[in-house]
């Protein structure tokens, strides 16, 4: 018998998986009356915020979510939670400064998160440096990085492997491969992990999707060959876009060098209880079944399940849902024009985006979103490849692109950001969510006072703006 060496698992059903699979519309109301029993699982983590799950709580569920993370906090006594963090983007979707960034981290530390997965839709280190150094001043506070997982001619080891050794130069605490496309196959998985398992000493986790349908066996020989951790989702709320299932996942393992050592019969009790959520999801469509099935169009374009959603939604708003093999076609072209990112949030948005236009309009370029621009002109950071220096030309003119971190541009924010927003201030945490998103916070700010003063909610801006389940 080879030496035990358990894999531990992070449990994604309170953030990734309903995020996945039902645009993260699952209430903190469904998720407190489990809580006690997760706790009593043995988790290395439960994975509860972050993502998406922060702009869904104010713009559709009308929830504070400083608060559901308070009130998870209270409930998992003995179970670390984490959330997800886009590196100088925060949960946002643009660069802020410094001083926002390291007053996020504190406050999510405060409130209950003890380990912060930092990524970058780049890959550009320089972007994570800020929220690394946070995360070390809090006590307690685990910062793991996390590189976005993608296919081309220049992610090969070594350049995995350099990644890895500078993140542990960082004073990371872990790393995390992160397959948001489920593209990493299982033999592949093989080589990378140990790869990085003999460049650096920091523990690694993987996360990784199973839209592509390999996902199972792909967890199955990263631990194999050494990965630490890794993410699952139970089994409700498993499979199609989110997570392998955590119950099979542990299953597979038991009797092995790798037993996570997790109870099945208590895992079952977890997914018992998801299991009516789920279906109750199902009748009213808030659980599209294609979600659940193998997307192999994944592997072929390279296209995260979420961003095949976004273009469906894209060109049905412009009635020509017919050019949907054409914008998949030209996916990978934009991608290459623009440095051959990964394709996460938010690089996923640009390029697909501007591949749909440049279908719909019948010309490549024809029209240039300023995302696409601030991308070209080093404002997301550096790309893995050089960008198309013709596009480039055509879209900044005679600006010159940046190399230095983005950041660096970036005055202090958070004293401006507070008297804008001084007359909703209700908790320190407030100025962040307006940070972050401030017409859909204001919307909520004005949302929470009109229940408080008992004014009727449905008349107040939030609601007319519209929240669909």
């Amino acid at each position: 018998m080879a030496e035990k060496k358990p894999v531990k698992i992070t449990e994604t059903v309170l953030r990734d998986a309903h995020q996945s699979l039902i645009a993260t519309r699952m209430p903190t109301s469904e998720m407190l009356p489990i809580v006690e029993k997760m706790d009593q699982i043995g988790y290395n983590a439960v994975e509860v915020w972050g993502g998406a799950t922060f702009d869904s709580c104010l713009r559709f569920l009308k929830e504070d979510p400083w608060e559901r993370l308070r009130k998870l906090k209270d409930g998992f006594k003995n179970t670390k939670l984490q959330m997800l963090f886009r590196g100088q983007n925060i949960l946002g979707y643009r660069p802020y400064a410094d001083d926002v960034v390291e007053y996020f981290v504190q406050k999510s530390v405060a409130n209950g998160i003890d380990i912060i997965r930092i990524f970058d839709c780049l890959n550009d280190l320089r972007n994570l440096e800020t929220c690394v150094k946070a995360a070390k001043k809090e006590a307690g506070a685990e910062a793991q990085v996390a590189l976005s997982y993608t296919l081309g001619d220049s992610y090969t080891l070594e350049y995995w492997t350099k990644k890895a050794k500078a993140i542990e130069e960082m004073g990371a605490d872990s790393i995390c491969i992160k397959d948001m496309a489920g593209l990493l196959l299982p033999y592949t998985a093989t080589e990378l992990v140990k790869a990085m398992k003999e460049t650096t000493s920091l523990p690694i986790e993987l996360h990784t999707h199973y839209t592509s349908g390999v996902a199972s066996m792909t967890c199955m020989k990263a631990v194999e060959a050494g990965v630490d951790i890794i993410d699952t989702a139970i089994s409700p709320f498993a499979l199609g876009t989110s997570q392998p299932a955590t119950e099979v996942m542990v299953e597979t393992f038991k009797g092995t060098p790798y037993d996570t050592g997790l109870s099945v019969r208590k895992l079952l009790e977890v997914a018992n209880y998801f299991r009516p959520y789920r279906d109750e999801c199902l009748k009213n469509g808030l659980l599209n079944p294609t979600n659940l099935g193998v997307n192999i169009r994944t592997l072929v374009y390279q296209v995260p399940g979420g961003m095949l959603s976004n273009l469906t939604s894209q060109l049905a708003q412009q009635h020509a849902e017919d050019k949907f093999y054409d914008v998949l076609e030209e996916v990978p072209r934009v991608r290459a024009d623009l440095g051959n990112p990964p394709l996460v949030t938010p690089s996923s948005q640009i390029v697909g985006t501007q591949a749909v236009l440049n279908v719909v309009l019948g010309e490549r370029y024809k029209m240039i979103t300023k995302e696409t621009k601030d991308l070209l002109a080093g404002k997301y950071g550096e790309t893995t490849d050089p960008v198309n220096k013709e596009l480039q030309k055509k879209a900044l003119g005679d600006e010159e692109p940046i190399t230095y971190r983005p950041a660096d541009d970036l005055a202090p924010e958070l004293d401006t950001l507070r008297n804008e927003m001084a007359a909703y201030n209700q908790q320190d945490e407030d100025v962040l969510s307006y940070a972050l998103f401030p017409q859909v916070a204001t919307e909520f700010f004005k949302y929470r006072d009109a229940q408080q003063t008992g004014i009727d909610a449905t008349k107040s801006d939030a609601e007319t703006k519209s929240y669909p389940v």
